[in-house]
């Protein structure tokens, strides 16, 4: 677990004060049901112990009972799987980083099985910051950049845009940032 560098701490600082808008058409949720409008800020790490699996190109490239689902206000959760099961030897580091506000620099994996290559297909923190050191070693894919992403047999569906890597699932309720015109949340 690393600290955060003093060259970034105003930044971090901005965005860890970042007070957005709430959207008007909050969805509220019923039994069984999750509210993204319910999580907390800064993000809430939780084991999650239902299946996860991850294809492309006709393979398994992750699956696990072992992830961490982590939650944050105006997402929906992205889920962080363990490196031991995941097929590493189809993925290889990309030279793309970007930077969390909570979770610290992130470094980018991308997934290559014969001669399919998805760029940038899933993210990790080599040295997470306070709060966050469970999801060291541990992996989360865009949904949206592989062939498909399941939580049990539910097939998930991508977070919009090109920055987020929230899956979306039936019990989960946005509205959920990323579409055009949430950027002020």
């Amino acid at each position: 677990m690393s600290e955060i560098p003093e060259e970034l701490r105003e930044e971090v600082n901005k965005w860890r004060n970042f007070e957005g808008k709430r959207p008007d058409n909050i969805i509220k949720p019923g039994p069984g049901q999750e509210s993204i409008w319910d999580y907390p800020r800064p993000p809430k790490v939780e084991l999650f112990t239902k299946k996860i699996r991850v294809e492309f190109a006709d393979k398994v490239i992750a699956e696990t009972t072992k992830s961490y689902k982590v939650m944050e206000t105006s997402s929906p959760p992205c889920y962080y799987i363990p490196q031991e099961d995941i097929e590493m030897g189809f993925l290889f580091r990309s030279a793309y980083k970007t930077l969390c506000e909570w979770k610290g620099s992130a470094r980018h994996w991308s997934v290559k099985v014969s001669h399919k290559i998805s760029k940038n297909a899933g993210w990790s923190y080599p040295q997470p910051w306070e709060g966050f050191h469970q999801i060291k070693d541990h992996i989360a894919f865009y949904a949206g950049r592989v062939d498909s992403c399941f939580i049990e047999d539910e097939k998930v569906m991508p977070q919009a845009g090109d920055f987020y890597g929230g899956w979306i699932t039936q019990d989960i309720l946005g509205p959920f940032k990323g579409d055009p015109g949430t950027e002020h949340w």
